[in-house]
């Protein structure tokens, strides 16, 4: 599994950006949002019970991010013709903000290194990568565990200091001073 310090994986996948199927599709690549944080997490299947809660939390906090200069991917190994239909049949996922990347090769879980040897499909995975393709956090739950989204941002906002962030350490905080 890639950890901090590595480089983010090159990639190009299909993407789902509507639910208008005229507009649905894109290719979202390795250099799509140059100069950004970006924030890729996986989930492991479409049409299941806890992923939809973790994506619509993205979701929901998907300004929080940009105002930090930071875009969202999220990713299965799904086809975007099930990531599409499952936005289109679920009603927290319809106007979802950022793209749902389709890993159907399974190429990008693969070269993240967050491919479940025994189910086939992402682990529910979170990267932090800055804006010079350096992952800077990672976070992987078991498959049934989901992930908090606040966390994600708490952690983006103490990464983009610069500083020394206690525990808990929230924005707007008082940093640790070394002696």
């Amino acid at each position: 599994m890639l950890t901090v310090g590595d480089k983010m994986p090159r990639f190009e996948v299909p993407a789902v950006v509507s639910i208008d199927p005229e507009k649905a599709f894109d290719r979202i690549t390795s250099e799509s949002s140059p100069g950004k944080w970006k924030i890729v997490f996986f989930w492991p299947k479409d049409f299941t019970f806890v992923c939809p809660t973790e994506i619509a939390a993205f979701g929901k906090l998907n300004g929080e991010f940009n105002d930090r200069d930071a875009v969202i991917y999220g990713a299965s190994t799904d086809t975007e013709y099930v990531h599409l239909a499952w936005r289109q049949s679920h009603p927290d996922l319809k106007e979802l903000p950022f793209p749902m990347l389709a890993d159907i090769k399974r190429e990008l879980a693969t070269a993240f290194g967050i491919l479940d040897k025994k189910e086939g499909v992402a682990l529910r995975a979170t990267f932090i990568i800055d804006p010079e393709s350096v992952i800077r956090f990672v976070s992987v739950n078991d498959l049934n565990v989901g992930r908090n989204p606040e966390e994600v941002l708490r952690v983006l906002d103490a990464l983009q200091t610069d500083e020394l962030c206690p525990c808990n350490w929230q924005k707007g905080e008082a940093f640790l001073k070394a002696a």
